[in-house]
């Protein structure tokens, strides 16, 4: 084991605690990757799973501004570990707390993967059943780097229900394939949309089309997010955990989700000890 104090897998490692390391990724931008990561772990914390959150995408943090974090400072303890902001009894830690507002990070891929393993290496995560990572989008370096530091228990692939969305939601989740890494399910987010006036059901961008993909490549499909101005302004506001409150086919929708994706964890064992390597045939 290395003995590098930012090295996720070596022993006395602050993730040592953590049982299950789960990536949110995204075969592309824009389909609400980081959206559906946050509402894991809010979702699972209300289902009694004690859930951390690490924004991994550097280029493009999000996760302040959606969980209503933002000006919030991570800051390092007496034992030289990063302790992160917390929002409901979640420690979150982004990118976003140590870069000012509108400026862009321009790094190469070895510079992003050293602070994800800073992040990952050196955080206080404390005794936690899942820490959840938005990785960025796509399948280039980057992702694939980023996914090679990370010891994971799986993968959720997020798309939404279009044609072009869902070929490159498949190429990604043949890319934690390739890695091994176990790929926990697919989600359809803006999968249809209801009226809230009259109640009618508009299948904007299509539907099932990730359901039919996830049958496919025979992994599991966790289920449909509604396109809903709700999950919207309550992310433009911070408080994505408002979606649970109350009751609707939204919070119905997620919950859903969220459970197919606990049910999903039950009896896995715990993150791997060591990160995936990719694997190359020939």
């Amino acid at each position: 084991m290395s003995e590098n104090p930012s090295d996720p897998g070596r022993q006395g490692s602050p993730l040592d605690e953590v049982k299950h390391v789960i990536a949110v990724g995204a075969g592309k931008g824009g389909v609400g990757k980081s959206t559906v990561a946050a509402l894991f772990a809010a979702g699972m914390q209300r289902k009694g799973l004690k859930t951390a959150l690490l924004d991994a995408d550097v280029y493009g943090p999000s996760l302040p501004m959606l969980t209503g974090t933002m000006g919030a400072q991570p800051y390092i303890g007496e034992d030289g570990l990063i302790v992160p902001p917390e929002k409901e009894g979640i420690p979150i830690m982004s990118m976003g707390y140590l870069v000012p507002e509108g400026e862009a990070v321009i790094w190469r891929g070895p510079m992003a993967q050293k602070y994800v393993s800073e992040f990952l290496g050196r955080c206080v995560w404390g005794a936690i059943d899942c820490l959840i990572v938005d990785l960025p989008p796509g399948t280039g370096d980057i992702p694939l780097t980023l996914t090679q530091t990370i010891p994971l228990t799986g993968a959720v692939v997020v798309c939404t229900p279009q044609d072009v969305a869902l070929l490159d939601a498949v190429k990604a989740l043949r890319m934690y394939q390739k890695l091994g890494v176990e790929a926990l399910g697919i989600v359809e987010n803006m999968s249809y949309h209801i009226c809230p006036q009259c109640g009618h059901r508009e299948e904007t961008f299509g539907h099932g089309g990730a359901e039919a993909a996830a049958a496919r490549l025979e992994v599991p499909f966790l289920g449909g997010i509604p396109l809903n101005i709700a999950i919207r302004r309550n992310g433009d506001e911070g408080a994505l955990f408002r979606n649970f409150e109350g009751q609707s086919h939204v919070t119905e929708a997620i919950e859903e989700v969220v459970s197919r994706l606990v049910e999903g964890l039950e009896g896995k064992p715990g993150h791997a000890q060591q990160a995936p390597q990719l694997k190359i045939d020939g």
